[in-house]
């Protein structure tokens, strides 16, 4: 060894930014960078209302009541809207027949209907 060349030092292995491996001066290598602040962030999402399940099971009524509930709500909300749609169609055949049936008594009642009729005209206008 010559005694004027500086004492050999450790070389560091390290990979370039093409993959291939090179032999670097730990002195001529930046410093490490320390990594990026772990940021913990907590989001509470609430959960779905389940109310009615939670007092049915906990009120020990179990899950058979829960699922009648469901299948029987949507039956019941069918069958209440068929009522009300008969009960329409009823109440629009009696307005339709007693129409009917004040025509035919106009037409056929004669001259007593005729008065009745004019009778029952004016007390509708006195009030």
């Amino acid at each position: 060894m010559d005694p004027n060349l500086p004492a050999p030092r450790a070389l560091t292995i390290v990979q370039l930014p093409n993959g291939t491996y090179t032999y670097a001066d730990p002195a001529h290598l930046p410093a490490p960078q320390a990594p990026p602040p772990q940021i913990v962030q907590h989001i509470h999402h609430a959960p779905p209302d389940r109310t009615v399940q939670r007092l049915a099971l906990g009120s020990g009524i179990g899950a058979g009541t829960v699922a009648a509930g469901v299948y029987f709500g949507p039956l019941l909300v069918g069958v209440l809207t068929a009522i009300a749609a008969n009960l329409a169609l009823l109440a629009f055949l009696a307005a339709v027949m007693a129409w009917g049936v004040v025509t035919v008594v106009r037409s056929l009642g004669g001259s007593e209907g005729k008065a009745a009729s004019k009778a029952v005209s004016r007390a509708r206008r006195r009030r």
